[in-house]
């Protein structure tokens, strides 16, 4: 059976299965007391056989491996549901390849290559996922974050509320009302044309100044906190602007920037073991392209 059609039938199964249990959950419970909570169960042992076929077993290794191929991935699915269509597809992998062996499929130069191509690509994934592990350590992500903090420049945001209106002639009755003494959050909830306006008073948070329209940028940047503006054009509409605050952009913490820093340690690891490896190697480009001739210049 083709991989693909096992794909499409691992996607059926769990769409039913994801449906039948949407269908249940809307069925009304019959009256019974409540099941008593159960223990966490216990790790699965990798060479525990799940399944067998003509006598040839599968692991929960070979569904653990099996499981973590991001075509098999099953979003929505429980864990006992995925295993058991994890399952019936290694046994559906299992007879087909069978079946191949017994036509020896696999005794052709275009299989053996294939299987030396990813063999090689395998061997390489795994390696270079071993030996970037080692890069990822306390002291490398301090100096990373060290580094990066230092590199950022001090940024001005402001807090700002905001009411967006159709006319010029609409935002300055408004700008007057709230001059006046009226509630900015409460004028922003009966006339603002923003959805965000009517459910948070027009409030828009922290923001730097490249983060909005020129236009509202530079008029609220150019304002004092407490004061409100006059009408202000962008293409949106006419804007009354209030801010609330200023200060300097916090620097980030060490924890919002760890998953960015370990996937560049990891990055630059893998570069870096891969042009060792090339540096130390002795290629022989049968195919090299002929150098393209210096100008005085380039030379």
């Amino acid at each position: 059976m083709p991989t693909h059609a096992l794909l499409r039938r691992a996607s059926a199964l769990a769409l039913a299965l994801a449906l039948s249990g949407a269908a249940a959950a809307q069925t009304p419970p019959a009256d019974k007391a409540a099941p008593a909570p159960t223990a966490s169960p216990a790790p699965a042992d990798p060479a525990a056989v799940v399944a067998t076929v003509n006598g040839q077993p599968i692991t929960q290794a070979d569904i653990a491996i099996a499981a973590d191929d991001p075509a098999l991935s099953l979003p929505g699915v429980d864990e006992a549901q995925k295993k058991n269509l994890l399952v019936d597809y290694m046994v559906d992998l299992k007879v087909g390849a069978q079946a191949a062996e017994a036509a020896k499929v696999g005794d052709g130069a275009d299989f053996k290559r294939k299987m030396a191509y990813f063999r090689d690509k395998l061997l390489l994934d795994d390696y270079l996922e071993q030996e970037a592990k080692k890069a990822v350590t306390p002291e490398a992500e301090k100096a990373v974050y060290d580094q990066s903090v230092k590199l950022m420049k001090p940024e001005e945001e402001i807090h700002a509320r905001h009411i967006l209106v159709e006319s010029e002639g609409e935002a300055k009755k408004i700008a007057e009302r709230i001059k006046g003494g009226e509630d900015f959050s409460k004028v922003a909830a009966e006339t603002s044309k923003d959805p965000g306006s009517k459910t948070e008073g027009g409030d828009l948070g922290w923001f730097t100044k490249e983060r909005m329209v020129p236009d509202f940028a530079t008029a609220a940047f150019a304002m004092k906190p407490g004061t409100v503006s006059d009408p202000v054009k962008t293409q949106f509409g006419w804007h009354v602007i209030k801010v609330e605050e200023k200060r300097t952009k916090p620097q980030p913490t060490f924890d919002e920037l760890k998953e960015q820093i370990d996937q560049h340690l990891i990055r630059k690891a893998q570069q870096d073991l891969i042009l060792k490896l090339r540096a130390e190697a002795k290629i022989d480009r049968k195919d090299a392209p002929a150098a393209a001739p210096q100008t005085p210049a380039a030379k």
